[in-house]
């Protein structure tokens, strides 16, 4: 298959899987709502029966309804965190392969030191992922130059690097897909928390205002929306935090062992040319 054939492909797969992401989106914006609505506001979570009143003591689903109309946005961001972090999971062990990546990159380096580049090409047969397939397009590149009497050792060297750059480009957007929706519910997930704060203030001073004393009902709600808002908006922030770190982490490593796989070649192909 060709380069442009590849990226063709990669441009049509990437249209899919946004419109996809929208879908996983939209799905969890319903699921949230209908939870809001359905189960944290159902008559039977307050008491008299009524959602406008206090929630029964100790129920957590009615304390949680009364956070107001941001909840379900908070739920709804939380939900697609988990979503994407699922999905960046899967995905980046599907992009390892099959075997540890130390392991991999020194069967290779081993293949490459005994001069058995078809046993390389095996080895990345086996290992599948987008490590296994950067590698397989360096080594067949590596195979084809060694009998090709046209360049100049330094033309090779060269061509050997620029097809290892070319199929990195091409695998690294598989490793960042999503990144971006987990780096953003970082920052908006406290935002709207915060935002849900002050819109319960509001209503707490709000009833501070009222004339006579103040209503009691109208002011726990508009601490209670204020604090569950809270609550909701830093959870989100903090778990979106950490995931982003954990997968950015992981791409490094990723890309690193690549890259390690690259210069072996790069080497080993310099050491091996006349």
């Amino acid at each position: 298959m060709s380069k442009t054939s590849t990226k063709q492909g990669q441009s049509l797969g990437d249209a899919v899987r946004s419109t996809m992401n929208v879908v996983a989106i939209l799905a969890a914006a319903v699921v949230c709502v209908l939870i809001f609505m359905y189960v944290m506001g159902n008559p039977i979570n307050f008491e008299g029966g009524n959602p406008a009143g206090h929630p029964k003591q100790g129920n957590y689903l009615g304390m949680m309804y009364k956070g107001g109309v941001v909840v379900p946005i908070l739920m709804t961001v939380n939900l697609v965190l988990i979503i994407f972090t699922i999905e960046r999971f899967i995905s980046l062990a599907t992009v390892r392969g099959k075997d540890k990546l130390n392991v991999f990159v020194k069967k290779i380096q081993d293949s490459l030191d005994a001069g058995k580049i078809d046993d390389a090409i095996a080895s990345c047969d086996k290992q599948k992922g987008s490590v296994g397939n950067v590698v397989k397009a360096g080594l067949i590149r590596y195979r084809d130059l060694q009998s090709d009497s046209n360049l100049t050792k330094d033309q090779k060297i060269l061509s050997l690097q620029k097809e290892f750059e070319e199929a990195t480009a091409l695998e690294l957007p598989t490793l960042s897909r999503n990144i971006v929706i987990i780096s953003t519910i970082a920052s908006i997930s406290v935002l709207f928390g915060l935002f849900g704060t002050v819109l319960g203030m509001i209503r707490a001073f709000a009833a501070l205002a009222t004339s006579g004393s103040p209503d009691a009902v109208a002011l726990s709600t508009g601490i209670s929306e204020a604090l569950i808002n809270t609550a909701f908006g830093i959870f989100g922030s903090l778990l979106a935090i950490m995931m982003f770190n954990y997968f950015s982490t992981r791409i490094d490593n990723i890309t690193y062992k690549m890259d390690e796989v690259g210069f072996s070649l790069v080497q080993s192909f310099a050491a091996s040319s006349h």
